[in-house]
């Protein structure tokens, strides 16, 4: 072997050894857990400070007890050693992602699009254990809320790394029932005349956008109540309460069943919402993420 690697080698041995040692606070706690015996554990002790030429600890009997210079190589024993295991965790997930991977999702979304493809991602990797948060609220990715979230719209400068999804197109719907007792709107000004249930974000525009003869017209509408998710605004839809415009994907089972029927595609101006994961990237992205952002790639490719 060449001696520079078993050099190496040695010295994350020694490094594992001190860090013990302060760990167990004595060098006979340290010689129970590496199954050797004290005066070892205290040779190899003499052997890094010989080798560093100076004093890591204060040895008396009242126990030991870091000199300046000991505390700075237990920090830099700490990062080593962690860094060590993160290297060999990567190398071991390329073979068989593991580990905890935490998702957030927006409420709807997440639970009509995202949730239901967790068992097969889970048959696919039998060692990562999902651990999925479902809200509205805007959680720090990069403050290791989350290792990945799924985002609709706009995304805001960051050091995040996003990839795309897929994306959500949008639909004016209502109920049958709704219909027959109001009329059915031929074009955007008949909705005037309609109950028209809206959102209740901050963003949320009062006006519905549309496509007439290639140029685009907004229309003001107005309703008796909004919400804050497109499955609400999509359940009072399909009770008969009025009419609502929601991602596509939202209402998706209920025109299937013919719960709600789409209204005014004529004028449908064709405007999507981009849905992304973001997540830290860079060169030491775990295999859990990498693989679970690919099957969501894949899977919610298709527009909604």
């Amino acid at each position: 072997m060449d001696a520079k690697i078993a050099g190496n080698g040695d010295r994350a041995r020694s490094l594992a050894l001190f860090v013990a040692v302060i760990d167990g606070g004595s060098f006979s706690a340290a010689a129970r857990g590496l199954e050797l015996t004290p005066s070892a554990v205290a040779r190899a002790i003499d052997r890094i400070e010989a080798r560093l030429g100076v004093r890591l600890l204060l040895r008396s009997t009242r126990g030991l007890a870091l000199t300046a210079e000991g505390q700075a190589y237990l920090l830099a024993a700490r990062r080593i050693l962690a860094d060590l295991d993160d290297a060999e965790q990567q190398i071991a997930d390329q073979g068989s992602p593991r580990g905890r991977l935490r998702v957030n999702a927006a409420l709807a979304h997440g639970r009509l699009c995202v949730v239901p493809l967790l068992g097969d991602f889970t048959r696919a990797y039998p060692n990562i254990l999902v651990d999925i948060a479902l809200t509205d609220t805007l959680i720090d990715v990069a403050g290791g809320q989350a290792d990945v979230a799924v985002r609709f719209g706009p995304l805001a400068d960051s050091a995040l790394t996003a990839r795309k999804l897929g994306e959500s197109g949008r639909v004016i719907v209502a109920a049958p029932d709704y219909l027959a007792r109001h009329g059915t709107p031929r074009v955007p000004e008949d909705l005037h005349a309609h109950n028209c249930l809206n959102f209740n974000f901050r963003r949320a525009e009062p006006t519905w956008p549309f496509r007439r003869d290639g140029r685009d017209l907004s229309l003001c509408v107005d309703g008796g109540i909004v919400a804050n998710n497109g499955e609400t605004l999509g359940q009072l839809a399909a009770a008969g309460v009025g009419v609502t415009r929601v991602g596509r994907f939202s209402v998706a089972a209920e025109i299937a069943d013919g719960r709600l029927v789409p209204l005014l595609e004529d004028y449908n101006p064709g405007d999507v919402e981009l849905i992304h994961a973001v997540f830290v990237g860079g060169t030491h992205l775990p295999a859990r993420v990498r693989v679970f952002v690919d099957f969501l790639a894949e899977r919610l490719a298709r527009p909604a």
